[in-house]
C-alpha cells in the first residue's frame, strides 16, 4: 500500500492543503497536516496526544519547517499560510517539494541547491510519542539543514495566541537537554494549566541553538475560513536544530517528541520517567517499525494484492481501534479528527473494521466494553471527550449492538466464541430486549401494535441527531423506518443467538428455546404491522416516519436497512423497488443522499458557518456508511446474477478516486450532495470506511 504525489502533482498550493493525512497510535491520539506540509484547520500537527485515550486531546508538537543552506544560499523548504497586513501571505515551500509518500507512515523529499532532504513521519503504537527521520544527501560544497520545531499545548479544537501561550508556556517550564555523552540536544516542558504533563523534543544529530523570535504567529487556517469560525494560530519555536553535511556527504538526525502523564496519587509525589535517549538511527527504527505493521495489517486481513481497494481500507481500518482508559478494553473511534467512540457508529463499523479484518480479540473486547456500559437497557450513544460519563440518547445504538453480535457469531462461529456471548453478552441483550419491550428513556418503547416508537420534545435519538438551540432540523419522532426494521432484525437475532445457545448448553436449554419462541411470535406480530404500515404504494418506497396521525413520505435513506439486514420483512418484488428509487434518487457514487434533490428542504452544500452545515448534515448531504448497505442490497435484489455483481463492483470506483482526494488512504464522514460531491466533515470515519470495507468483502472474499 502506497499512495505517491509527485512534483508537478505538489506545486498548486490551494488544491493540496485540502488534501490531508492521517497517522494514529491506536490510543487516540493522532498526527495529521496536508500533503504539502502545510496546516490547514486546528485539527492538525505531527502529534495530537490523547491524555486520557482515547480523549482529551491536546496539540503538543505542531510542526517543523526546514531551511536548507549553503554558504549564503537560502532555500526556505516551509510551507504555510499566515495573515498578512492586507491579504494572506504564503510560504511555497512546495515548490521544492519533489514527492510526498503514504505508506503507514508520510515522507516529504525535498531538493534545492544540489542537496536532497528527506522527512519522514511517524506515530510510535501504543505511546504517545512521534519520531521524525532526516536525511540529507549533498551533491555540492558542505551545507546544512535548519530544523524549528513549532510546539504547543492547547485543545485539538482550540486556538493559541501568543498571550495565551505566554501564560500557558511561560520560559520557566522549559528545561534544556544537551548532553555530551549521548550527543542528545532538545528541551521539555510541563505547561501551566496540567502539570502532570510533560512534553519532551529530543534529538541526535543535531546542535541546538536558542532563537530570538520564538513565536510562530497568525498562522492561517484555510479551512477554518471557509467555514466562518476563527482562523489564526499561534505556536512557540524556542529553538533551531542544525545538521550539517559535508561536501558530497550524507548526514542524518532522528527527532523524538514523547509525552508523559503521571497520575496524582493522593499527596504522593510522583517522580518524572526519564527523558528518552534518542540515537541516530532511532526514527528510522520506529519508521520500519511502521511499516513492518502495516504489513501484517495487510496479511491479517486476508485481501490478495490484486484487491487493493480491501487492503488500503483494512489499513485505515486499523487508524479507529484504540484503547479507552475507563475500561480498559478497546473501542472504535467515530472519526478525526474530533468524534469520540459514539456506541452507534461503533456497532455499525464494527463488521468491517473487525471481523473482516480478521480482529476477532478487538471484537470481542468491544462488545464487552459497551455490554458494561448498557444503563436502562441502552448502549452509550457517546463518550465525550471530556472523560464525563456516557451520554445515552439513541434508540437504535442498542439495536446495532444485536447486529454486532450476531455478526460476531458468524465470523467467529467457535465453541469458545459462542461460550463468551452465553456469559458475558447474552444477559446484556436481554436488558436490551425487557427496556425496549416495556419502555425506556427518550420515548423509546414498543407501542401496542408491536412496533418502536422513539422520541419526543426536542429528543434526536436517531442517527439524523441535529439539533439547533430549540430547533429541530430533521424530527423524526414516531416509529422511523430503520429503527423497525432494527427491532426485527435483533428480535430474529435473539432467538437465533436462544437457539443456538440451547444446542451447546447443558444448563437449562428449556429456557433458552422458550425465550427464543416468544422473540420468534413477537417478530412476527412486527413484520405483519411493518408491512401493513410503512409501505407507501405510489412512490414504490417506505414511509420515513410514522406516527399516530401522520405519515412521512419524506424519500430519505433510512429505508435501506430494511433490505440490507440479516433478517427482513419485505418481499422482493418491494425490496426491488426501493433499491431502484433510491438509486436513481439519492445514489451519488461516494454515498446516498439524505434527501432527496427535488424536495425543498434539500442543501446541495456543506460549507460556510456551524449553522448553515447544520441545516444541510442531513437535508441532501450524501453519506459514505450507507454504501455498505445499498451495495449489499443490491446484490441481494440482483440475486446473484453476472449483471448485478458486475454493477456492483463499479460502485466502488469513485471510492477508489476519493482516497486521493481528502484524507489520503480514508474514507469522509459526508460528501455534498451536489456535485463534484466533495468530501466534508471528519475527513476519516470509521462507519465509512468499515461498511465500504464490509461491502467489498462481500464481492471478493
Amino acid at each position: 500500500m502506497k499512495y505517491e504525489f509527485v512534483f508537478d502533482k505538489l506545486t498548486n498550493y490551494k488544491n493540496n492543503i485540502y488534501r490531508e493525512w492521517l497517522l494514529t497510535n491506536g490510543l487516540g491520539s493522532y498526527a495529521g497536516s496536508s500533503i504539502i506540509g502545510s496546516h490547514m484547520r486546528t485539527q492538525q500537527g505531527y502529534l495530537i496526544a490523547s491524555i486520557h485515550p482515547p480523549v482529551e486531546r491536546f496539540l503538543v508538537f505542531s510542526k517543523t519547517n526546514e531551511r536548507l543552506v549553503c554558504g549564503s544560499r537560502i532555500y526556505d523548504l516551509t510551507t504555510a499560510q499566515h495573515k498578512g497586513p492586507y491579504a494572506s501571505e504564503f510560504n511555497q515551500g512546495n515548490m521544492h517539494l519533489k514527492s510526498f509518500t503514504y505508506d503507514g507512515t508520510v515522507n516529504f523529499v525535498y531538493e534545492a541547491g544540489g542537496m536532497r532532504l528527506t522527512k519522514t513521519i511517524a506515530l510510535v503504537q501504543g505511546k504517545n510519542q512521534c519520531v521524525i527521520a532526516y536525511t540529507l544527501e549533498n551533491n555540492g560544497p558542505a551545507a546544512g539543514v535548519v530544523i524549528t520545531p513549532l510546539m504547543n499545548y492547547r485543545d485539538h479544537g482550540e486556538h493559541m495566541t501568543v498571550e495565551s501561550l505566554k501564560y500557558e508556556l511561560p520560559d520557566s517550564a522549559f528545561g534544556e537537554i544537551r548532553d555530551e555523552a549521548t550527543g542528545n540536544t532538545g528541551f521539555y516542558y510541563s505547561p501551566v494549566s496540567n502539570k502532570n504533563v510533560r512534553v519532551s523534543l529530543v534529538s541526535a544529530g543535531c546542535e541546538m541553538v536558542k532563537r530570538n523570535n520564538i513565536y510562530d504567529e497568525n498562522m492561517e487556517l484555510q479551512y477554518e475560513l471557509d467555514n466562518d469560525a476563527e482562523a489564526l494560530d499561534c505556536h512557540l519555536k524556542p529553538y533551531d536544530f542544525v545538521m550539517e553535511v559535508d561536501a558530497g556527504g550524507v548526514s542524518r538526525a532522528s527527532f523524538v517528541c514523547t509525552v508523559d502523564v503521571r497520575d496524582q496519587v493522593g499527596r504522593k509525589k510522583i517522580e518524572w520517567s526519564d527523558i528518552p535517549e534518542v540515537e541516530i538511527d532511532t526514527a528510522f527504527i520506529e519508521i520500519e517499525k511502521a511499516k513492518n505493521r502495516v504489513a501484517d495489517l495487510i496479511e491479517k486481513s486476508g485481501f490478495s494484492d490484486e484487491e487493493e481497494l480491501g487492503q488500503i481500507l483494512a489499513v485505515a481500518a486499523d487508524q479507529f481501534i484504540v484503547d479507552r482508559l475507563s475500561t480498559g478494553k478497546k473501542t472504535i473511534m467515530a472519526g478525526y479528527p474530533w468524534f469520540t467512540d459514539w456506541g452507534r457508529d461503533t456497532m455499525i463499523a464494527f463488521t468491517g473494521l473487525c471481523l473482516e479484518t480478521g480482529r476477532y480479540e478487538d471484537a470481542k473486547s468491544i462488545l464487552l466494553s459497551f455490554s458494561k456500559c448498557i444503563k436502562n437497557g441502552l448502549v452509550p450513544n457517546m463518550f465525550p471527550d471530556n472523560g464525563k460519563e456516557p451520554l445515552y440518547n439513541t434508540a437504535d445504538a442498542s439495536l446495532w449492538y444485536f447486529y454486532a453480535v450476531y455478526n460476531y457469531l458468524k465470523y467467529v462461529d467457535t465453541d469458545e466464541a459462542w461460550k463468551f456471548v452465553e456469559d458475558y453478552i447474552y444477559s446484556s441483550l436481554q436488558e436490551i430486549m425487557a427496556a425496549y419491550r416495556k419502555g425506556t428513556q427518550f420515548s423509546i418503547g414498543m407501542d401496542d401494535d408491536a412496533l418502536m416508537t422513539a422520541g419526543s420534545g426536542l429528543d434526536q435519538v436517531t442517527w439524523m441527531d441535529v439539533r439547533i438551540g430549540d430547533e429541530v432540523v430533521t424530527p423524526r419522532h414516531g416509529k422511523p423506518v430503520e429503527i423497525n426494521a432494527l427491532w426485527y432484525n435483533a428480535l430474529m437475532t435473539m432467538e437465533e443467538i436462544s437457539r443456538g445457545i440451547a444446542r451447546r448448553t447443558h444448563d437449562k436449554p428449556e429456557n433458552y428455546l422458550a425465550y427464543a419462541g416468544g422473540c420468534s411470535q413477537l417478530a412476527m406480530w412486527v413484520k405483519e404491522a411493518f408491512n401493513e404500515e410503512f409501505w407507501y404504494e405510489e412512490g414504490g418506497y417506505l414511509y420515513d416516519v410514522i406516527g399516530e396521525d401522520f405519515k412521512d413520505a419524506t424519500l430519505r435513506p433510512n429505508q435501506i436497512f430494511a433490505v440490507s439486514l440479516p433478517f427482513t420483512m419485505l418481499d422482493i418484488e418491494k425490496e426491488k423497488s426501493i433499491v431502484r428509487v433510491l438509486k436513481d434518487r439519492l445514489y451519488v457514487g461516494v454515498g446516498l443522499r439524505s434527501l432527496d434533490t427535488e424536495d425543498e428542504n434539500y442543501q446541495g452544500t456543506y460549507q460556510g458557518s456551524l449553522e448553515k452545515r447544520d441545516h444541510a448534515y442531513h437535508q441532501g448531504t450524501a453519506w459514505g456508511f450507507l454504501l455498505g448497505a445499498f451495495i449489499e442490497s443490491y446484490l441481494k435484489v440482483g440475486g446473484g446474477s453476472a449483471q448485478s455483481i458486475e454493477e456492483a463492483r463499479a460502485m466502488f470506483e469513485p471510492i477508489e478516486q476519493h482516497l486521493f482526494s481528502n484524507c489520503i488512504g480514508s474514507v469522509s464522514e459526508i460528501f455534498d450532495g451536489d456535485e463534484p460531491h466533495a468530501g466534508r466533515g471528519c475527513f476519516a470515519q470509521a462507519w465509512s470506511v468499515g461498511e465500504i470495507l464490509r461491502a467489498y468483502a462481500l464481492l471478493n472474499k
